[in-house]
């Protein structure tokens, strides 16, 4: 091994794709508006300078192979020709098979010990990240001021995500966020959500990625630093231990067994991006952290969707093909949006319609129902209310006083339906010792918790 090699591997291994010729492959770039035409004319040389300057010449000195590019508006293919039986040996000695389209595979483990020193697990680091990570401006946490590289992966190989994340925290690029290709994240409220499985994304502080980790190619760390220019400020990331932990609540989705998934992930909840770490076994995961939160997990954790919204007709439709919703009995209530709009301004947290005051439906996300469902076409983007969707609703109160919307409360704490308009939602009840009830550990791995289907013997 040596740095020219890591850094070819580390190419090869984010973007490769070998099909049926044996003299032949390319190195897919999925810069769609990153190294787009349209968007960025003045990139798109300097992506393909990089590519004559900085693939070609390791290539073909250590392999003897030709490279070219391709470029459209949706991506850039690296194009690699030549007698390919070397390149091929060296990456079987370390366990990587050259086969169809690396990314959906996405594995190095047989690569790592190889990495002995800082200066090659930076030029292998280099090589996924002029391949997989992106720089666009919109990678960011929540605002510009903390901007983040981004390192996108496909597939469902949660332990080589795991690798990476060691990998990058071993030359001091903590990562920020890990967003695993799993629906406890990417379908946190819509358990009925079918599109979740979108890859992983492992997210750095830009600062940090900067300082510490690296890009072969100039064109990204140009733009690298371009972003930093909207930050007002320097960001350091915290090592994963030392870091705070807070929680959300998440609807109990049926992709968490999907089949896609490996064992070890398979059938388990996760209530923080850091849960999986730790299932997955990494020194850095905050195991005490994580279990702390164990003792809330009547809190954090649905049966039911936490907002789902659609037109009214598949709203019902949704319930009619679910045995426990369709066989409840619903109560129609048409109910004042001022009025709600009062009690909601009084006590955001509150909850209605239950049973005990421990109990009901969080009246903050039947407000933000209300809001899809009595918006103008013109006012939605999607299913989401263009802006806030608390002026959204003070505005039609204020042209129309007497506005209301139909309630339908069911006869135990499944979810509710709000519809106004051809449209409606489901919106599912916070229900915290039935919930706990549902939960428990998987008998091989203490920190991974198991969630059983809710029966309508437990809601009575």
């Amino acid at each position: 091994m040596n740095t020219d090699k890591a850094y070819l591997f580390g190419l090869i291994i984010g973007g490769g794709v070998f099909g049926g010729n044996e003299a032949q492959f390319k190195i897919r770039l999925p810069y769609k508006q990153w190294g787009s035409f349209m968007r960025n004319p003045v990139r798109v040389g300097e992506i393909s300078r990089d590519i004559m300057n900085v693939v070609s010449p390791p290539f073909r000195s250590i392999y003897g192979i030709n490279v070219s590019f391709e470029a459209t508006n949706s991506e850039w293919n690296i194009l690699c020709e030549g007698d390919l039986a070397q390149l091929k040996a060296d990456l079987l000695s370390y366990g990587i098979e050259c086969e169809g389209d690396m990314r959906l595979r996405f594995g190095f483990a047989g690569i790592i010990p190889a990495l002995v020193d800082l200066n090659l697990k930076r030029r292998f680091i280099a090589g996924l990240a002029d391949t997989i990570a992106s720089t666009v401006e919109s990678h960011r946490r929540f605002t510009n001021e903390i901007q983040t590289v981004s390192f996108e992966i496909k597939g469902f190989n949660f332990p080589a995500v795991c690798n990476l994340c060691k990998l990058l925290y071993s030359v001091n690029c903590f990562p920020d966020q890990v967003a695993w290709n799993h629906p406890n994240c990417h379908a946190t409220c819509d358990f009925y959500y079918r599109g979740w499985a979108k890859g992983f994304k492992i997210r750095i502080m830009l600062d940090q990625y900067i300082t510490s980790g690296s890009f072969a190619f100039r064109s990204k760390a140009e733009s690298a630093q371009e972003n930093r220019g909207l930050q007002q400020q320097t960001h350091r990331a915290t090592p994963c231990p030392e870091r705070d932990i807070s929680v959300s609540r998440s609807c109990v989705h049926p992709g968490e067994n999907d089949t896609r998934l490996p064992e070890s992930i398979r059938g388990g909840h996760y209530i923080h991006n850091r849960h999986f770490c730790a299932v997955l076994g990494c020194e850095h995961a905050p195991y005490e952290k994580i279990a702390e939160k164990f003792s809330q997990v009547g809190n954090l954790i649905i049966p039911f969707p936490i907002l789902y919204k659609d037109v009214i007709g598949r709203i019902e439709s949704t319930i009619g093909t679910d045995g426990l919703l369709a066989n409840r009995e619903y109560a129609t209530l048409h109910v004042s949006v001022g009025v709600l709009h009062s009690q909601y301004v009084e006590n955001k947290r509150q909850l209605i319609y239950g049973t005990n005051a421990g109990n009901g439906y969080p009246i903050s996300e039947v407000m933000q129902a209300i809001a899809f469902v009595i918006a103008d076409n013109n006012e939605l983007k999607g299913k989401r209310p263009i802006g806030s969707f608390e002026q959204l609703i003070e505005r039609h109160i204020e042209e129309d006083p007497e506005l209301s919307v139909e309630i339908r409360t069911p006869d135990l704490l499944t979810p509710l339906v709000v519809a106004a308009n051809g449209r409606g939602a489901l919106i599912g009840a916070r229900n915290p010792l039935v919930y706990e009830g549902l939960v428990s550990r998987d008998p091989d791995n203490p920190y991974k918790l198991c969630v059983r289907s809710i029966a309508e013997d437990d809601l009575r």
